[in-house]
């Protein structure tokens, strides 16, 4: 996302491609492709940019003339995704359905999989110095995940030179169901500091913020999730391409679906 994106319904009106693009916009609602590491709330009175603000200022005559936002469909900050925001209502009257792009560690030994595994909070059966850490549990909350691999790659680095790109489509929405799940079979996310080679990375990112050393052993500052395509039930569907600094990690090897 090089230049600015315009929105097809507010001629000459650009959005930062730092901040987010509009991929689709009618009277209900706008759907976004909102970029890693740009929060979707405000978390303390910093100014610290956010989707809200963002999305207040590009909907102010709306919202002047009794307009509402609900944002109802997001992820975390550090996921690439598609986003929609709208009439809360009309919106969360609708069934969404999300498939994500994946790059993990390893070449799966398997084409398709299904994991079926229910999740909880980590703490709440085990010792655990993470808070929000979730962990495979019979006494949690039914989730549902399916993966496809989507090709292999070979890349030189100093942690591993073995990768695949997955398309992950989960029938369930528990906290970091993918990653988990993703991690029980052996292939964790690149860059996943909490479910990945070892959690104490996690503890040492918010003590030290990003290192050579994290670096080294994480190669991707975020967790390399994507979600790539949003759907109701009525029938729409919006789809964006793996980004671009997932998609560089790839070196070309990977024919973007």
């Amino acid at each position: 996302m090089n230049e600015p994106a315009l929105s097809p319904n507010r001629p000459g009106l650009a959005t930062s491609a730092a901040d987010f693009t509009i991929i689709d916009e009618t009277d209900d609602y706008v759907v976004v492709d909102k970029p890693p590491f740009l929060l979707i709330h405000p978390t303390k009175p910093d100014g610290t940019p956010t989707l809200w603000k963002a999305l207040r200022e590009l909907l102010a005559f709306e919202l002047a003339n009794g307009g509402q936002i609900s944002i109802v469909n997001r992820l975390d900050r550090n996921h690439h995704q598609i986003g929609a925001a709208g009439d809360g209502l009309l919106m969360q009257r609708q069934s969404f359905a999300k498939e994500y792009l994946a790059i993990v560690w390893g070449w799966p030994e398997w084409e398709t999989q299904m994991v079926n595994a229910p999740l909880d909070r980590q703490g709440k059966h085990a010792s655990s110095a993470i808070w929000l850490k979730q962990s495979i549990s019979a006494q949690g909350s039914p989730a549902q995940t399916e993966f496809h691999v989507l090709c292999r790659f070979p890349k030189k680095t100093t942690a591993g030179d073995q990768f695949a790109l997955l398309r992950a489509i989960p029938a369930t929405g528990r906290t970091h169901q993918i990653r988990v799940h993703l991690a029980s079979i052996g292939h964790p996310l690149v860059g996943d500091k909490l479910y990945g080679p070892d959690e104490r990375l996690y503890l040492r990112f918010i003590e030290t913020g990003w290192t050579p050393e994290l670096q080294r052993q994480l190669l991707l500052p975020r967790h390399a999730l994507h979600a790539s395509r949003l759907s109701l039930a009525g029938g729409l569907s919006w789809e964006c391409k793996l980004p671009p600094d997932l998609a560089a990690f790839t070196d070309g090897a990977v024919s973007l679906p």
